[in-house]
């Protein structure tokens, strides 16, 4: 049992700390472009507008997020209470990699918007 409460608990932290570090780039993003924290991509960084923009979007989009894994990943884990660990473990680990995907997946509409929104000059040739 002690098990099944570590693994809620950790397939609980991903949506956990996407509602938390979604909030704080969406509200609270980093006010200089920089390489160390803050939604740092190439679109993002090109100058301050587009870095406001990328943090806050990103940001909204993690919260949200965040807010709607919470649920499954509870529910998820709740008819496997009484299993063996290996199951357990299964079950915990897709749900994990299905959270990472999506996490990963978020920078595409994220990146889209920054596309969408501004215009990002091509490099002179020649």
């Amino acid at each position: 049992m002690k098990f099944w409460w570590f693994m809620m608990f950790a397939n609980c932290l991903t949506p956990f700390l996407m509602i938390v570090l979604g909030w704080l780039l969406w509200k609270h993003y980093p006010k200089e472009i920089n390489s160390f924290i803050g939604y740092r991509t190439r679109r993002s960084m090109k100058n301050s507008k587009t870095w406001k923009f990328g943090n806050e979007f990103c940001g909204h989009l993690w919260y949200r997020i965040g807010q709607i894994l919470l649920i499954p990943s509870i529910v998820a884990l709740v008819p496997f209470i009484n299993s063996d660990k290996e199951t357990i473990g299964w079950i915990s680990s897709v749900l994990v990699m299905i959270q990472m995907v999506i996490l990963l997946g978020s920078l595409i509409p994220t990146e889209l918007a920054l596309k969408k929104r501004f215009t990002f000059d091509k490099p002179e040739e020649g």
